[in-house]
């Protein structure tokens, strides 16, 4: 009882600091910059980036299931994905959205460990593509360094303290002595053992690693083509290569558990990089709500998959 009292006002408070967030940020937005109508087909184009990155997403999850040995159809891990973020950008729920989605896949396949392992990696694999999304886009882009020399030397030791926290942590995952000694444990430390012997699987067969790797590149693209696209919208004159440059690390700086949805965070990351641009803070705001929104909308895709899946009955039990 004391855990889902502690949980309660975790999500209590997120949401607090959710609406302060918005109290300080809506007055600062440019309105009319939204509601001009030559952005509605800037918005159309960023909801179906946003909406493909999704399908994207849940392929990239199919393929490290394919890799743990758990086979699942394309179309109800879209259902799922649709229903975690729903969970996670419109609910101020303390269930998140990944632990729906294994919930939800583990409830159909019994393997709980499994799924749970697959999770776990396909996020990984969205700690290697970010980061080098950033640096390569400073390497082919060294204009960026000249124009904003803080904000890149910022997105670089962000992404390169990245890298360097997953090699960790997978280190001590794959090693026999770590993360091995849990591969046959029981109760709670199966589901970390999971990890170990999906990440041995992924070392024995790197044809499934590079195609985890290919899908999570081609959904992270599709994520930034829906940020462009939404600068496009509010007219904001940001080339593709400063979007690959620094929404990778505004990705990664939004996911602290402060607020529902990275809501002042993300706008605030997006003020200091695109500051040293010529990007105005009330432009810098409005990108990061409108980016928001538009994931936001896509969510709510999931209401209908997150409602019918509720009503079913549990068949295994964490």
């Amino acid at each position: 009882m004391a855990g889902v009292g502690r949980a309660r006002l975790v999500a209590a408070v997120r949401v607090a600091a959710s609406v302060a967030m918005l109290a300080i940020l809506v007055p600062r937005v440019d309105l009319s910059a939204v509601v001009r109508l030559h952005t509605f087909g800037w918005l159309a184009a960023a909801l179906v980036a946003t909406f493909v990155g999704i399908v994207l997403s849940a392929l990239r999850w199919q393929r490290v299931l394919a890799a743990l040995g758990l086979e699942a159809g394309l179309r109800p891990l879209v259902s799922h994905y649709l229903a975690s973020l729903f969970v996670g950008n419109v609910l101020p729920s303390t269930v998140g959205g990944d632990v729906l989605r294994v919930s939800r896949l583990a409830a159909t396949n019994g393997q709980a460990p499994g799924t749970f392992a697959s999770v776990v990696l396909e996020r990984l694999t969205g700690w290697i593509v970010l980061p080098v999304l950033t640096l390569g886009a400073v390497i082919v882009n060294p204009g960026l360094h000249r124009r904003a020399p803080r904000a890149v030397d910022l997105a670089t030791a962000v992404a390169i303290g990245t890298l360097v926290l997953l090699v960790v942590l997978v280190f001590a995952a794959a090693h026999p002595r770590l993360g091995g000694r849990l591969a046959s444990a029981e109760g709670w430390r199966r589901f970390t053992g999971a990890v170990h012997l999906g990440l041995d699987r992924f070392r024995r067969r790197p044809g499934l690693a590079l195609e985890v790797l290919t899908a999570g590149f081609a959904y992270q693209l599709a994520v930034m083509l829906a940020a462009f696209l939404a600068a496009k919208a509010l007219g904001i004159a940001v080339g593709w290569t400063a979007i690959l440059a620094f929404f990778p690390v505004v990705a990664i700086i939004q996911v602290l558990p402060v607020t529902i949805g990275g809501l002042g965070t993300r706008e605030g990351a997006l003020v200091l990089f695109l500051g040293g641009l010529g990007v105005s803070q009330a432009n810098a705001i409005s990108l990061g709500l409108l980016f928001y929104g538009v994931n936001l909308v896509v969510s709510l895709l999931g209401a209908p998959a997150f409602a019918v899946g509720a009503r079913r009955p549990a068949r295994v039990t964490a």
